[in-house]
């Protein structure tokens, strides 16, 4: 058989020729060898390549070439690459053969057996089984050996053996790049696990999940509770009864991160032993879904808003408990039904057309509707309609969310009722007396009607406040917001302004003497008896009027003119009412600007003093000066105090313009001691002076800084304020007498006090009233000097007469014994003279 196959004919894969008979040993080797690679080439279905470490196809048998389709001559010297491309699946085999050779040639040793399927054209596919290994010389790979076999090739057991490799080799390579993760578990430990597995596990490598059991990656306990090595026995024991079982498991991984996993759980039979397959899949993304779907139906089934979901055609499909609690309807009253039908007024339907157009237009609309109820009635809603389209951008579903928001009506309700009334009257405030005026005002001119705005203001309010305490001015106030209601129709409006002013606004009236009867019923209201817990009042009221449209057509003019009547009022006596004319209103403006004016005067040194000479009765000799304040206006010119002071009252600058002229008269005093004459200056006290805290410090700082002597001052006071000073008025008259200064009760007379309570003043001089001189008044007047005269005279008090203006007044004072004497004809007495430069 030898010689046989020596003589044969070399085919184009033979490495090595026969050896000669005579040949030694090494020479016979090598025949054998070369017979062994002529048996190999020689043999059915066996493919032999060699390939060296470049690549390049070193040998290829004679059953490559049968196998492939591939000749030797096309195949050696070329680059295997090359070669594979040309072959059938030579993606493929390219692929795969590049790793195994790369494998080899690094290692140094030899893969193991590798079945793939060769699909040749035109013929039936065939099972390949491949192994590569290396050749070695001198400790280093010289090239690498495939061997494939073609296990096809054997006849119809070998066919059918191949089948069965095949679909093994189907299986393992479906094993291995399976996105699942498969474990084959014995016995409960991890046998074998395919790369997916690994992955999913987060292990490092294969070996940290062989030899473990799948409870080793769970959580001590599952989400519900249950240990986790005991629902897994049971869960097997399960697979094993019923072949498999599918779950959901709660798995850690290596990393120890929780994740969800749905697992296969198959019961195979191998060997008599019993196996099981575990195919796992990563369902955490699922669960979250799934999670995030059942919150989202626990929010709706539990949400305290109305959702309704409908379909296009607007009938409604489903809806959430809450719907049914707010109007009423279930969910078989209202399923298939359009949603307006039931859901909403009925009369709603032409206003829910537009709505279902604005939603068709932007894909939403909310705002407030009125909803119906079942069993009757409307409430208030609030409701937002969205339009669900789908992945195409078609129109799936309308969603509805509708709330009862009926208490929030009512606290939005309250809340307006709070910002737009009086919180102690409940009257209408300033807030919703100018919007129901501007409504007034506006039906007046389109009209072309008359309107009146009544202004009231209640006298001496304060005085009520101050004496007996501001709840009594509380419930006076309510009381009299009662009366006022009363006493006008339900078109018109009474509100409270502020404080104890009122302001009424009467819509449509028909003329003048309508308002003025108003006018008077409201007068009349106002001043009945008022019965307080345990007070009785009685109080009047001073009320303006402005009409539409004479005086005025808007409504700050005419609430500004029936402020300026109601002021005039109360300047008439109080306790009337006056229609707005516009004399009023000029003087109004003369007063605005005179108070404008005085709030500048003193810093722009716009104040001078006057003094006018008192003399002796007797001698005719000067004894002292009154100070005179006088304001040069630059407009109006020299105003004397009468056009001015009781602005100043008001608007609060009494008390520094006072103090200006006391520190003004007593440097002027002091200037006529420098000059050798002892006068005393008088300076008028206003009652803001008299009634501030600081009225002794101001006057010690005026003595002290002028250096005029306490007993050349002269303080007076009038009549009237000493007689409602009080004790805190005598006691600061005590403190200035004590400093050493001198008090004057000026214009007495006036003020029917009885002369015995002077004895509680501590007072050194009378100023007899102009009004009681000879000329200036009737016999009992003239009377009442001489019994002043006499009774200060027993009282050892000083005398001072004022407004003397002629011979015959001053005749009568010496007469009756009057000490001194001022007015004009007392100056008229010093005009011209050294004197008189020395007081101007």
């Amino acid at each position: 058989m030898s010689d046989r196959i020596v003589g044969a004919a070399p085919s184009p894969g033979r490495l090595l020729a026969a050896a000669e008979p005579q040949a030694g040993p090494a020479a016979k080797a090598l025949d054998l060898l070369s017979i062994i690679v002529a048996a190999v080439e020689q043999a059915p279905g066996l493919a032999v390549r060699g390939i060296d470490r470049d690549g390049i196809v070193r040998y290829w048998s004679l059953g490559a070439a049968r196998l492939y389709g591939v000749a030797a001559e096309f195949a050696l010297g070329q680059p295997w690459a090359r070669v594979a491309a040309s072959l059938p699946d030579a993606a493929s085999l390219a692929e795969e053969g590049a790793g195994e050779l790369a494998a080899v040639w690094e290692s140094g040793k030899a893969r193991s057996t590798r079945l793939w399927k060769l699909d040749a054209d035109g013929a039936a596919p065939r099972c390949i089984c491949s192994t590569v290994f290396p050749v070695i010389q001198s400790g280093r790979v010289r090239q690498v050996v495939c061997i494939d076999v073609d296990i096809t090739a054997s006849g119809q057991d070998g066919a059918a053996q191949g089948a069965l490799l095949l679909m093994g080799d189907n299986f393992r390579q479906l094993y291995d790049k399976s996105a699942d993760a498969i474990v084959l578990l014995r016995d409960e430990y991890i046998a074998e696990a395919n790369p997916a597995a690994i992955a999913l596990f987060q292990c490092e490598d294969r070996p940290r999940l062989l030899g473990r059991r799948l409870s080793d990656f769970s959580p001590l306990r599952q989400p519900d509770g249950a240990l986790s090595s005991l629902r897994g026995t049971q869960l097997a024991a399960q697979a094993h009864a019923d072949g498999n079982c599918r779950y959901d498991w709660r798995y850690q991984t290596c990393a120890g991160q929780l994740f969800w996993g749905e697992v296969l759980l198959t019961s195979v039979t191998l060997d008599h032993t019993y196996l099981f397959y575990a195919v796992i899949r990563d369902i955490s993304s699922r669960k979250l879904a799934e999670r995030a779907l059942y919150l989202s139906m626990q929010v709706i089934e539990h949400a305290s808003v109305a959702i309704v979901v409908m379909d296009p055609q607007q009938r409604v499909v489903s809806m959430n408990p809450a719907y049914s609690e707010i109007s009423g309807y279930s969910l078989d009253d209202m399923l298939g039904k359009p949603f307006v039908q039931h859901g909403v007024e009925p009369d709603a339907p032409a206003f829910f057309d537009h709505v279902w157009d604005e939603v068709e237009a932007n894909g939403y609309w909310q705002g407030d509707i009125a909803g119906q109820r079942q069993a009757g009635g409307r409430y208030p809603a609030w409701l937002s309609l969205t339009a669900i389209r789908d992945s195409q951008g078609q129109l799936s579903n309308y969603l509805a969310i509708l709330s009862d928001i009926s208490e929030r009506k009512k606290n939005e309700e309250h809340t307006r009722h709070l910002a737009e009334h009086d919180f102690l009257t409940d009257l209408p405030n300033r807030v919703l007396l100018l919007d129901r005026l501007s409504q007034a005002l506006a039906a007046a001119r389109r009209k072309r009607s008359m309107l009146a705005i009544l202004y009231l203001d209640l006298d001496h309010f304060k005085h009520i406040n101050d004496s007996m305490g501001h709840h009594v001015g509380d419930l006076l106030l309510k009381e009299v917001a009662r009366r006022l209601v009363r006493c006008v129709r339900g078109v018109d409006t009474v509100s409270r302004h502020g404080g104890d002013e009122f302001v009424i606004i009467l819509a449509e009236v028909g003329g003048i003497d309508q308002v003025a009867h108003v006018a008077s019923s409201l007068l009349h209201a106002v001043t009945q008896p008022y019965q307080l817990g345990e007070y009785e009042l009685q109080v009047s009221t001073s009320i303006g009027v402005a009409i539409f449209p004479s005086d005025g057509d808007s409504i700050d003019t005419l609430v500004h003119n029936a402020d300026i009547a109601m002021y005039h009022a109360k300047e008439s006596g109080r306790n009337n009412f006056q229609f707005f004319n516009a004399e009023m209103n000029a003087q109004i403006v003369e007063r605005a600007s005179l108070e404008q004016g005085l709030r500048a005067a003193l810093g722009r040194d716009e104040f001078v003093l006057e003094f006018q000479p008192a003399l002796d009765v007797a001698s005719g000799k000067v004894v002292g000066a009154e100070a005179l304040l006088r304001w040069r206006h630059p407009q109006l010119g020299v105003l004397p105090p009468e056009r001015f002071i009781a602005v100043a009252e008001e608007c609060g600058l009494m008390v520094s313009i006072g103090n200006w002229v006391l520190q003004q008269a007593c440097r002027r005093a002091r200037a006529w001691h420098d000059a050798g004459q002892a006068w005393r200056v008088a300076v008028n006290l206003s009652p803001a002076q008299c009634l501030h805290n600081n009225l002794l410090l101001s006057v010690q700082e005026a003595l002290a800084v002028s250096g005029l002597p306490a007993a050349c001052l002269e303080l007076e006071v009038t009549e009237s304020l000493l007689m409602k000073g009080g004790a805190r008025l005598a006691g600061v008259l005590a403190q200035l007498r004590a400093l050493g200064a001198r008090l004057a009760i000026d214009d007495f007379g006036t003020g029917y006090s009885r002369l015995a309570n002077l004895r509680h003043y501590p007072v050194d001089k009378l100023k007899i009233d102009p009004s009681f001189l000879p000329a200036a008044a009737g016999a009992s007047d003239t009377m009442v000097a001489a019994t002043i005269i006499a009774m200060a005279r027993e009282l050892q008090l000083t005398v001072i007469a004022e407004g003397v203006e002629t011979a015959q007044q001053l005749a009568y004072l010496r007469g009756q014994g009057c000490q001194q004497y001022q007015g004009r004809y007392a100056s008229a007495q010093v005009e011209g003279s050294v004197l008189a430069k020395l007081l101007n």
